[in-house]
């Protein structure tokens, strides 16, 4: 049997440039991953053990980011990982593929957000969440370094 959660980190790390370490640190790894199979488990397994059987890294665009079924559901994770948001799958996914009872805009864990990636990779804080100080906008940002695994 498919191990999907050590699959859906390594799939995230690609997806979002951020490390194993990072993604893991955020204490979100496990929620999220329970999110994204809440609202979309069988399209979720499926895209899940298509990243596994990819030959390379470098083949994750076109068998998954450009996939029409699997595209959108990845983006959605990118989302995810960024924002703490989950957003509705597109309208002509839901078309196409059918509505998905739990699909629908939401923060699936209000304490996420300031762990969120959004404010790290822009080499901020998340607005209104820890802030980094007294006089600190006089500071250029500074950007965290690209893992190894996602170069």
């Amino acid at each position: 049997m498919p191990d999907y959660f050590e699959n859906f980190l390594l799939l995230s790390v690609q997806l979002c440039g951020i490390s194993r370490f990072d993604l893991q640190g955020t204490g979100y790894a496990k929620s999220y991953f329970e999110t994204v199979e809440s609202i979309a488990p069988d399209v979720f397994h499926r895209l899940l053990d298509t990243f596994a059987a990819l030959p390379t890294p470098s083949a994750l665009r076109a068998a998954i980011l450009n996939h029409p079924e699997y595209g959108p559901v990845a983006h959605n994770i990118i989302k995810l990982w960024y924002t703490a948001t989950w957003y509705e799958l597109p309208p002509t996914w839901r078309a196409n593929f059918g509505a998905l009872p739990n699909d629908r805009t939401f923060v699936p864990y209000p304490y996420a957000y300031p762990e969120s990636l959004l404010g790290p990779a822009v080499g901020a804080h998340p607005a209104g969440a820890k802030p980094m100080g007294y006089q600190s906008w006089t500071l250029p940002p500074v950007y965290p370094p690209i893992p190894p695994e996602c170069a």
